[in-house]
């Protein structure tokens, strides 16, 4: 160990062969003490020859005190634009906001091998000297973004929605550990269609809102991504946002504000009947849905609910009152824990808490293209209406 602590410039490894219980004839190296306490009468057996009852105090080295690797300096982040109406991917966003915050030279990227769909290649070729390829080792790259943020980087770590379920334990005992991470989980759901089931995560929200204190984010259109993914280059903890396959309408105006549990009203009247709740892809369908309600006379809100965890329990409960409790979640996701339950959770402790039509994929889907496995899974503007109309009583 004096070796060790003395050898300088280079890497040592101490080797070292264990065996539980040691110094103790009766349960050395045997099964079954694992995690046990020994019997009163065992124990002193234990304490007698290991040489009995010793007062000694050993104090070990202290580490010196640590200073951040690097330092923030005060730069301007600007923030990519689009034009409203314009089709964005929400995965394309992720990375030119990802490029942006590289002004930031405490901001780190790494990818698993997917960097050109995630769109951490646009962070790649702008600051190949804080990027890190974790090729398809996602253990790996959610260890090295923890040990990014014990130096004081604001790591980005991003791969497919879907094989972040290979990280899971790494990403849990981050959250114990305290590490600020932030995560980027891409082509979720079966609207990334042909590459069918084993790419589409649709178990990713109910596992990232189970992690202590994690952040969870779903933005519908490419202004709203690059506001999140600005705002979580600051939040403490596990952050994670869930990004896009194919691209749709551009929403918001260039300045539009979002902000960690927020949400949006996209569609708002005081004659309002029933509301229409969505993230992400979902969003854009009850929009759709939105609009065949009123050609047939119903007025519809729809609320972009792209904070999933924190959520804005104000404005559901406030869109619960006005549309006498008809809320309708739609989500590309399995049912269980993920934009649903979130709504449901938030409202139920409500002494009136309101009737709730929950749309969610609830088999497993195929493979196929993005608008039929939708329409598959009844989660497709159709079925939003339909669903719509029987809580209005149609």
């Amino acid at each position: 160990m004096e070796q060790a602590r003395e050898a300088t410039g280079k890497p040592t490894v101490v080797i070292a062969r264990t065996v539980k219980g040691k110094g103790f004839r009766e349960l050395e190296n045997k099964d079954g003490w694992h995690g046990k306490a020994l019997p009163p009468d065992m124990a002193e057996r234990a304490i007698a020859e290991l040489g009995g009852v010793r007062h000694l105090r050993i104090d070990g080295l202290k580490p010196e005190p640590g200073e951040p690797a690097i330092k923030d300096g005060k730069v301007n982040v600007t923030l990519p634009t689009y034009k409203k109406g314009e089709k964005v991917a929400t995965r394309k966003a992720y990375g030119d906001a990802l490029k942006a915050l590289g002004a930031r030279p405490t901001v780190v990227a790494m990818d698993g091998e997917v960097g050109n769909s995630t769109f951490a290649e646009e962070f790649a070729k702008a600051y190949p000297e804080r990027y890190f390829e974790m090729f398809i080792a996602e253990q790996q790259l959610v260890a090295a973004a923890v040990g990014m943020s014990v130096r004081h980087y604001v790591p980005f770590a991003s791969t497919f929605a879907a094989f972040f379920s290979r990280a899971y334990d790494f990403i849990r005992m981050a959250a114990i550990s305290g590490a600020n991470i932030r995560l980027c989980g891409s082509h979720a759901g079966v609207e990334i269609g042909e590459d069918g089931p084993s790419q589409m995560a649709l178990e990713d929200l109910a596992a990232m809102r189970a992690v202590h204190g994690s952040t969870v984010l779903y933005p519908s259109d490419a202004t709203s991504t690059a506001q999140l993914v600005k705002a979580m280059a600051d939040q403490a903890g596990i952050s994670y946002i869930r990004t896009t396959r194919g691209a749709y309408p551009v929403l918001y105006e260039d300045g539009a504000e979002f902000h960690i549990g927020g949400s949006k009203l996209v569609r708002s009247d005081p004659n309002d009947r029933v509301t229409l709740i969505g993230a992400g892809v979902t969003l854009h369908n009850c929009l759709a849905a939105a609009d065949e309600l009123e050609r047939e006379g119903i007025k519809s809100r729809v609320i972009d609910l792209y904070s999933v965890k924190p959520i804005d329990r104000p404005t559901l409960q406030e869109a619960a009152a006005l549309t006498r409790g008809r809320l309708v979640v739609v989500e590309d996701h399995y049912p269980e824990g993920g934009l649903g339950a979130a709504v449901m959770e938030a409202l139920a402790a409500d002494m009136d808490p309101p009737r709730i039509v929950h749309l969610a994929v609830r088999h497993l889907p195929g493979s196929g293209k993005p608008a039929e496995l939708m329409d598959k899974a009844e989660i497709s503007p159709r079925h939003i209406v339909a669903a719509a109309k029987r809580l209005y009583g149609l």
